[in-house]
Parts: C-alpha cells; sequence; structure tokens
C-alpha cells in the first residue's frame, strides 16, 4: 500500500512541467545552501582535500555551483516517472555512439563505465532508446525496500534491467553469446569485503570497485566510458562514448581499474561542479 501510494504521489508531481519544478529546484537550492546547510562541511572537506591547489574563494565558486546544480537532478529524477520518450532523446545528445553499437553488433558483452557526474540517472532513460539488445544497470540495492522498488520501477520505464550488485554474474551468465551491455557506476564506495584495492584518486588515498575490471575479463569484453555532462541550456545533457579497453586481456592486474577511475578524475577536473560531491566516497580507509 505504501508503494502504490507514493508511486502515485510521484506520478502527480511528475506531471508538473520543467519549468515549474526548476522554480522549486531554485528555492531548494536556497534552502539547502543557506538554511539547512545540507552537507556543505561535506562537500567543502572533499574539496579542499580534491583541490589543494586552488583558492578558497575558487573551491567556493566550485560548492555553490554544485549546490545550484543538486536540486535539479532531485526534480529531473522525479520527472522521469512522466517523461515522454521523445523528450528523454531531446534532452540527452549522444556522441560517438557508435562506440557502443559497434561492439553490441559484434555480439559482445560490453562494460560500459560511468559515475556520478551530470545526469546518470536520465540517461538510465536514454539508453533504453539506443539499443534493443539487454541493458543491465549494476547498482547498490538501497536499505529501504519500499523506495528501491519505486525507483527501479521508474528506471526500468524504457527498458532498462536493474541488477543489484552482487546478482551480476548469474544475469552474464544467460547472457553469454549475446550483444549486451552491462552500466556500471563505478565511482561508488564500496565496503571493505567488496574490495582491498586502493588508488590515489583526486589526490586522496581512495577505496575502490575492481567489478568492471573482472567482468570485463571474465567474458573478454570492450570497456566503454559514458561521460554524461550538462550541456548549455539548462536541463539538457550530452552522453559522449569512448572506448577505453578494446582487448582486456592484453593488460595487467588492476590496469583497468587504474585507467577508468583515471579517466573520471580527468572529466571531473575539467569541470569539478557537476560530481557528486555531497558523496561521501573517502570514509573507508586502509585497514592496518
Amino acid at each position: 500500500m505504501k508503494e502504490k501510494a507514493l508511486s502515485a504521489l510521484l506520478y502527480l508531481i511528475a506531471l508538473l512541467p520543467f519549468w515549474f519544478l526548476y522554480k522549486v529546484a531554485d528555492l531548494i537550492y536556497l534552502i539547502l545552501y543557506y538554511v539547512v546547510k545540507y552537507r556543505r562541511k561535506v562537500v567543502a572537506e572533499n574539496l579542499r582535500n580534491s583541490f589543494p591547489e586552488k583558492s578558497a574563494s575558487e573551491r567556493q565558486e566550485i560548492e555553490k555551483k554544485f549546490f545550484k546544480f543538486l536540486p535539479d537532478l532531485f526534480v529531473e529524477a522525479l520527472k522521469m516517472k512522466s517523461i515522454s520518450p521523445e523528450e528523454v532523446k531531446d534532452r540527452i545528445q549522444l556522441i560517438d555512439e557508435d562506440e557502443i553499437l559497434r561492439h553490441v553488433r559484434a555480439h559482445k558483452g560490453v562494460v560500459a563505465v560511468t559515475a556520478h557526474y551530470g545526469n546518470w540517472e536520465l540517461a538510465i532513460h536514454r539508453f533504453g532508446f539506443m539499443l534493443e539488445e539487454p541493458k543491465l544497470v549494476i547498482y547498490k540495492p538501497l536499505n529501504n525496500p519500499v523506495m528501491e522498488s519505486v525507483y527501479n520501477a521508474i528506471r526500468t520505464r524504457f527498458g532498462a534491467i536493474m541488477v543489484p550488485m552482487k546478482q551480476i554474474l548469474r544475469h552474464i551468465v544467460k547472457l553469454r553469446g549475446q550483444g549486451f551491455i552491462s552500466v556500471f557506476v563505478a565511482d561508488q564506495t564500496p565496503l571493505h569485503q567488496d574490495s582491498d584495492y586502493f588508488i590515489n584518486f583526486l589526490n586522496q588515498e581512495t577505496l575502490v570497485y575492481t567489478g568492471p575490471e573482472r567482468i570485463a575479463r571474465m567474458q573478454n569484453s570492450p570497456i566503454v566510458y559514458c561521460h554524461i555532462a550538462p550541456a548549455e541550456k539548462r536541463g539538457y545533457y550530452t552522453c559522449k562514448f569512448t572506448t577505453l579497453v578494446e582487448d582486456p586481456s592484453q593488460y595487467k592486474e588492476h590496469e583497468i581499474t587504474n585507467l577508468h577511475n583515471k579517466f573520471t578524475e580527468d572529466r571531473i577536473r575539467e569541470e569539478p561542479a557537476y560530481w557528486l560531491w555531497s558523496h561521501r566516497r573517502w570514509k573507508r580507509k586502509r585497514r592496518k
């Protein structure tokens, strides 16, 4: 009952036009930043540690730009409940999509890597119209089963298949010999039991997932990076595909993990404000 009521409420909100939702987003920004001060200490610390070479005023400018963008993600995620296929296609421009399609057409399972950058949620919808083959979106289950069910129903509107991290292998085995993509938001914070590999990421020692590399090696899959960045007009994005690895067997252990994380870091450094700085990315420390 709770699930149906929440789903109905979100649908009613999602029927509101974008222009109105962005007015709400502007108000949310003022409340989050100046009244509630939502995770401002976390964001300021993350920016200070990541960019010690920048001045305090430069970091504050990034911080404010991030907090202005964050409410847009909130309202755009709600709009995913009712947005039409035509509007999804209009709002995310694909660049070099053949970097995905050529592998899938060769009946390969592609490991698609992205990050908490731009609007990664809306991109799930956009992938649904890019190819007919299975689209697995690997995710970390929420603690609240009602919220998880509601949001997964939204995410799967246009054909995405939501796969909890611990169920990846069983899905991939079923699709062996077919063309498909597995999408990893690879800058999650892993638990210690899930990874013991640390890298230097944004000037800090960082525990990272090795899942994309392990899956790519297991099925000899190419790795394609999907960089989802805001376009000039509010609420519009580009998604550029770049093949990082053609043949995983040519790389030593951890080289692929280092490669896609370095690619993520470089994209963040180009325009820092659109990464999820409120995420407690560095809470896991090396065990002694």
